[in-house]
């Protein structure tokens, strides 16, 4: 299920996010500070164009959904879970398909996009993998750098006509 992060997520999102495991396949590698994470709440969460949402699996926070860049009928999204907690339940998959499954319905039937962008990098072969099971298109990868490493990013793309419609 998800739902619209509120001031008492802030916290939950910030640990989730400063997970290693997240940390690993994020463009920014470093834990993210109280007062970073403050910051970037306050503007998140007045932003018109963004919405984050708190994916929650059985009664508990299992990840948060994040949209920006909304604009007419094009938006862009990442996510990230609670790569710790999963594991130790063994749930990552399901919660992984879960997740993506909500999270495109919600892009195209709630907030009624027509392209859903985002990024991946290039070697994260899991996210790259599962993002083809949703017909996610791959483009030009890009070099950048963030905390001191040289990244090579790759945007993805889904329509809503190419996107994947019932059990993923």
């Amino acid at each position: 299920m998800l739902r619209s992060a509120t001031e008492q997520d802030v916290d939950t999102i910030r640990r989730l996010r400063n997970q290693q495991a997240n940390r690993d396949v994020s463009i920014t590698s470093h834990e993210i500070s109280a007062d970073e994470h403050a910051a970037w709440w306050a503007k998140a969460s007045a932003d018109p164009a963004r919405r984050v949402l708190i994916y929650e699996r059985d009664g508990t926070t299992a990840g948060v959904v994040n949209f920006f860049d909304l604009e007419g009928s094009t938006g862009a999204w990442g996510f990230f879970l609670d790569a710790d907690g999963l594991a130790e339940r063994g749930e990552t998959l399901p919660a992984w398909i879960e997740v993506m499954r909500e999270a495109t319905a919600y892009a195209f039937d709630d907030l009624g996009l027509e392209v859903l962008t985002g990024e991946v990098l290039a070697h994260n072969a899991v996210v790259r993998q599962m993002n083809r099971r949703f017909r996610f298109t791959e483009g030009t990868p890009e070099i950048r750098y963030a905390d001191g490493r040289e990244l090579t990013v790759i945007p993805i793309s889904l329509r809503t006509q190419d996107r994947r419609q019932g059990k993923a």
